[in-house]
């Protein structure tokens, strides 16, 4: 009996009770979290959560099939083919549901084949199944992507003053470079590069034509058409880049079209939406994505006043999944080297054509575009300023007081309440508060 009456003295001593009251007080919110953790995560599982559930289950059911004796095709060809052929899938297929007709088969089949064999570094694949309208391609780039092209070439976006981070120069070649780092995306980058003994043509093409360029960049491993316009020029590509060993590669769907004035060129690309390319682990997909250059004749720095070079203004900036100060790294080490690839490439793309080497499909589009008048981009300048000038006097106009009509009223009410029960002196304080709501409201 001992051990109970000790006990309940130890139940009846107030300081136990101080004690386990400050323990509870101590642990009760870590329960509180803990229960909402657990809450919170049994409602919302992330993607990466059920990714080992989907990965098994799909390999389940592949080995369920491959096991089935009906199955008529190789388990071997049937996991190569469905892993390769996603870079060169077309965009313009139908999201629902439909059977296989034999010309889709053909088409998957001779994909397959071309993604298998790797004599090539790059593949151009066109879109086989029925085209879209001029109105809904030519709707991924648009006239105000020309503005605001427009408006960086001419320094009038706005935006933040760029500073100067490169100034090299060969005998054939000048480049400039400029940076500026917004708060709320990716740092942007601007570049002048200067190409002697030049057409704006032949470099327009140089940039557009996807498959002469790995010639001069190597980070481009595959390219194919998905969609294009042929009244407007405009394209809707797939672009597979190669990063070094500790990156994935990245896929890019860029919209591109160009808009001609006079001699100079406004080369629009940007990431698009694609939805019926299915996203995939590897290659990663790049969503923002903006690379835009004006190309246009301008003074040979030799000095005789005929305008025998060509200048490309670049504007640049992506979101590649890389923490913002590595990638400014790798691009101020890897910016010189990269640009001076560029010249190369265009005196061989030069001596192609010089030659009749035939134009690929992609240099073909590059000449089939939208043209515009100077006045046109001297009109756009014009609008906005307008524009400006009117927010301008808008905010200057003087603004009345916004009063509560409710407000005004009620308080006229309390005051006189409080102040005399005669109908005068009601009468007087209601005007006013009448008037003061009549201000409110102008």
């Amino acid at each position: 009996m001992a051990l109970p009456q000790s006990f309940y003295d130890i139940l009846e001593n107030p300081a136990i009770w101080g004690l386990c009251t400050a323990i509870g007080m101590f642990f009760s919110p870590l329960w509180v979290a803990f229960s909402v953790g657990v809450i919170v995560g049994w409602l919302w599982k992330p993607k990466w959560a059920s990714l080992g559930k989907e990965k098994l289950t799909n390999s389940l059911a592949k080995s369920l099939d491959f096991a089935s004796p009906s199955s008529s095709f190789s388990p071997s060809k049937s996991v190569v083919s469905s892993i390769k052929s996603f870079p060169s899938s077309p965009c313009l297929n139908s999201i629902k549901m439909q059977p296989p007709n034999p010309e889709s088969l053909a088409l998957n089949k001779g994909m397959d084949k071309k993604a298998s064999t790797s004599s090539s570094p790059m593949k151009f694949v066109s879109s086989g199944s029925t085209p879209k309208s001029s109105e809904e391609i030519s709707d991924a780039v648009r006239i105000d992507d020309l503005h605001h092209l427009w408006q960086l070439v001419e320094e009038k976006d706005g935006g933040l003053p760029w500073i100067q981070m490169m100034d090299r120069s060969t005998p054939t070649m000048s480049y400039k470079a400029w940076r500026r780092e917004p708060k709320d995306g990716p740092p942007q980058y601007r570049s002048s590069t200067i190409f002697e003994d030049a057409t704006p043509e032949i470099v327009r093409d140089l940039f557009w034509d996807d498959e002469f360029r790995p010639r001069w960049d190597d980070m481009l491993s595959s390219s194919s058409i998905i969609e294009e316009c042929p009244t407007t020029g405009a394209m809707k590509v797939q672009w597979i880049r190669k990063f070094p060993f500790f990156c994935k590669d990245r896929e890019y769907i860029i919209g591109r079209r160009i808009w001609e004035s006079g001699r100079s060129y406004y080369c629009v690309t940007k990431g698009v939406d694609c939805p019926s390319i299915p996203r995939r682990e590897k290659p990663r997909r790049v969503d923002v994505y903006y690379s835009s250059w004006c190309i246009r004749a301008v003074e040979s720095s030799r000095g005789n006043g005929q305008l025998t070079a060509c200048e490309v203004l670049l504007f640049h900036h992506e979101e590649m999944g890389i923490p913002w100060e590595i990638a400014k790294l790798g691009v101020r080490k890897g910016m010189w080297g990269t640009v001076q690839k560029i010249e190369p490439g265009l005196r061989a793309y030069q001596e192609a054509r010089s030659s009749g080497a035939a134009l690929s499909h992609s240099a073909f589009m590059a000449q089939v575009n939208t043209k515009i008048s100077p006045e046109y981009l001297e009109s756009i300048g014009a609008s906005e300023n307008s524009l400006e000038n009117q927010s301008v006097v808008a905010s200057d106009k003087p603004q009345g007081v916004n009063i509560p009509k409710m407000l005004v009223i009620g308080g006229a009410i309390a005051l006189a309440c409080s102040l005399d029960r005669g109908l005068v002196t009601k009468y007087l304080i209601f005007g006013v508060a009448r008037r003061f709501a009549n201000i409110g409201k102008r």
